[in-house]
Parts: C-alpha cells; sequence; structure tokens
C-alpha cells in the first residue's frame, strides 16, 4: 500500500468520481477499480483511482443539481411548490448549484413526462451531477433502481432527501396500480370485455377490504 497516497471510503469516491454505491460495487466485483482492505475488512479506496478514472483531471468543486418534483393531479399543486422550496433550501445546505427546477403534473406511471424527458436531455448532455427529488417514487413509480443505473452510466447520482414516501400517498399508489389492472384486463380480455369489468371490480373490493383492516 505504500505510495499509493491518500485513501477514500467507498461513499466518498462514489461522491468524488459521481456513481451510485450499486455501480461502485459492481466495478469492484468487475476488477475496474483498485481497492485494499482495512485490518477490520473495511473496503478502502486510493485517491490515485479517482484520478485515473476521472483522466488525472480534479473535479470541479461545483456540484451541478436538477431538481425534480411531480404530483399526480392540479389538486395537489401546493404540494407541488413545498417540494421544490424544500428541495431548493437542501441544495443551497449543500452548497449546490441548480441548473434547473422541472416539475410534472402526472402518474408516475407515465414515461411521456414533459420535465422527465427533459432531465433525460440533462443526464445525457452530461449537464447535471446530481438529481435531487423528495420520495422516490416521484421520479418513477417502478423501476427506480434501471433510472439510478442509467444516470450513473452518465456520472449521475440521485439523492432521494426524504426516503420513504408519506402516507398520503396511499391514494396515488392505489391509483397507479388501478390503472395497471385496467390496462391489463384490457388487453388479455378486450377493453368492453364483462370479464375485464369484473376483473378490475374484484382489484377495488380488494383494495377496500384492505383499507378497511388496515
Amino acid at each position: 500500500m505504500a505510495g499509493w497516497g491518500r485513501f477514500l471510503k467507498p461513499r466518498e469516491f462514489c461522491e468524488i468520481v459521481g456513481v451510485s454505491y450499486r455501480t461502485f460495487k459492481r466495478w469492484v466485483s468487475e476488477g475496474r477499480i483498485r481497492v485494499v482492505r482495512t485490518p477490520t475488512g473495511r473496503i478502502r479506496i486510493p485517491y490515485s483511482e479517482v484520478e485515473r478514472i476521472l483522466g488525472g483531471k480534479p473535479r470541479m468543486e461545483e456540484v451541478r443539481a436538477v431538481i425534480y418534483t411531480r404530483v399526480s393531479s392540479p389538486e395537489q399543486k401546493s404540494d407541488l411548490e413545498k417540494q421544490v422550496e424544500y428541495l431548493k433550501q437542501y441544495c443551497s445546505s449543500r452548497g449546490y448549484r441548480v441548473v434547473d427546477v422541472l416539475s410534472d403534473v402526472a402518474s408516475g406511471l407515465n414515461a411521456n413526462r414533459k420535465g422527465l424527458l427533459k432531465l433525460f436531455d440533462y443526464v445525457v448532455g452530461r449537464q447535471v451531477d446530481v438529481v435531487v427529488i423528495t420520495y422516490r417514487d416521484r421520479l418513477t413509480r417502478f423501476g427506480f433502481e434501471y433510472l439510478e443505473y442509467f444516470f450513473s452510466q452518465y456520472g449521475v447520482r440521485i439523492e432521494v432527501v426524504l426516503g420513504e414516501e408519506p402516507k398520503y400517498t396511499y391514494q396515488e399508489l392505489v391509483e397507479d396500480l388501478l390503472a395497471v389492472v385496467i390496462s391489463f384486463a384490457g388487453k388479455l380480455y378486450g377493453m368492453r370485455s364483462h370479464k375485464k369489468k369484473k376483473l378490475v371490480e374484484s382489484f377495488k373490493k380488494l383494495v377496500e377490504e384492505v383499507e378497511r383492516n388496515s
């Protein structure tokens, strides 16, 4: 280990290079970066690996952030404003430069959101270092890990500020699940089929039963 210089913790390495911890673990397993283990078994990364990955050029101190917020309906616009304000304060406290604030009023299942598509442009254009969101489901209802992996390929990480979704988002989840069931039943039986209507009604009754017993 002599001559390798300063050592970093995995979290520090991920922040400097701009990758997720999942990507870091994959790089380690593939042998793409050199790591050492302390006597207690902890992983440390030589700073020389940062310089090698970043082409020998120190990363700029400035962190470019894009704030992304979403609500499901126009009636929730006040919540949208609260998300934006909270995330602006969060970025300010972290010293991030906010490149843009993107918002959508749409279901988390809708992949054709204007704000989300613009976010993809920022990521692919390498114009952002971090995407800041309140909860995972604000970005997407399902498949968050796929987006996280996609962003990491462009050196972009996702910061989920508040973690677990609050209870009031339960109704949004029910509506999204209902939309999935309706779409599935329509493709399986036909949109006007009696079986489709029966399946949808059965799902609604199941949801009502869960609500009564919760």
